[in-house]
């Protein structure tokens, strides 16, 4: 079936042919990205655990509600602080890993663009 284009993606295309728009929107997306990997992971930890979202609440001292939409799917913005102290609740921390090669030249292509 093919994808039927609209002025969303009109626009969005047009917009990123300006290189600093794009540098934008990779950036944005890494973030993004990044981020929902950071919660999948910690809701996967938290469900193998055996570990409610209650219990994780309880054990941050923070409102069961925030920690119920923190896991929900479309969650809220959440901030790497927020994402550390649940990691600690959960026995876990962030860390870093390395980018495979090519998605590395690929951000490095369009971050230099400009530049």
């Amino acid at each position: 079936m093919p994808i039927r284009k609209n002025a969303f993606w009109d626009d969005l295309a047009a917009e990123l042919e300006d290189p600093e728009q794009l540098r934008l929107f990779l950036l944005e997306s890494i973030r993004i990205s990044t981020l929902d990997s950071l919660v999948n992971q910690l809701d996967a930890v938290r469900s193998k655990g055996g570990i409610s979202k209650a219990e994780v609440a309880r054990k941050l001292g923070a409102e069961p509600a925030n920690i119920r939409r923190l896991f929900s799917r479309g969650n809220d913005n959440p901030t790497l602080s927020t994402l550390t102290e649940v990691a600690a609740a959960l026995g876990m921390r962030i860390s870093l890993e390395q980018l495979p090669e090519k998605e590395r030249e690929e951000i490095a292509t369009v971050l230099s663009l400009t530049n």
